[in-house]
């Protein structure tokens, strides 16, 4: 049996509205949630990232985990925020990522088309184009699975 998959594209026109989709996604997140975030540096993956940490209801200081991998917040629910950039996907499977990703809390994942083979198969992917306009990004979301395919249909009828 094939994954069901849906996609759907926000234009986002300014930081605002970033953080529209992130507070949509984050009011959906359950235990195992995993989102994948890509796109070139700079695109805003850690900008969507703090605006979905603080619709789940982390308090304080979010920033990226570039050099430390993983940094974990409590919220509604605990947020696992990794960043695979700088390891390869050996190292990652060494990281246990599996408790992470089937585990009690949300994962957003930076660069996780880096580790393709250690991602569930079931997750939102999220990549983020900049545009020619500064504050502007196209966010391109394919949802695998039933769950995340539900998710991106409700955002193409309803919006963020």
């Amino acid at each position: 049996m094939d994954m069901i998959e849906e996609h759907f594209t926000y234009l986002a026109q300014s930081e605002q509205d970033t953080e529209r989709l992130a507070a949509a996604l984050a009011g959906r997140s359950f235990a195992g949630t995993v989102i994948v975030l890509d796109g070139d540096l700079g695109a805003g993956k850690t900008a969507f990232s703090k605006a979905f940490a603080k619709h789940l209801g982390v308090q304080g200081v979010v920033n990226s985990p570039t050099f430390t991998l993983i940094k974990e917040y409590e919220g509604r629910l605990p947020l696992y925020h990794m960043d695979v950039y700088r390891i390869d996907e050996h190292e990652a499977g060494e990281l246990g990522l599996d408790e992470y990703f089937y585990g009690t809390g949300v994962c957003l994942v930076e660069w996780g088309s880096l580790i393709p083979s250690l991602l569930p198969a079931e997750r939102l992917h999220i990549v983020m184009e900049t545009t020619a306009t500064a504050d502007e990004r196209m966010l391109h979301l394919t949802g695998c699975g039933q769950v995340y395919a539900e998710w991106c249909r409700s955002l193409r009828e309803n919006g963020a």
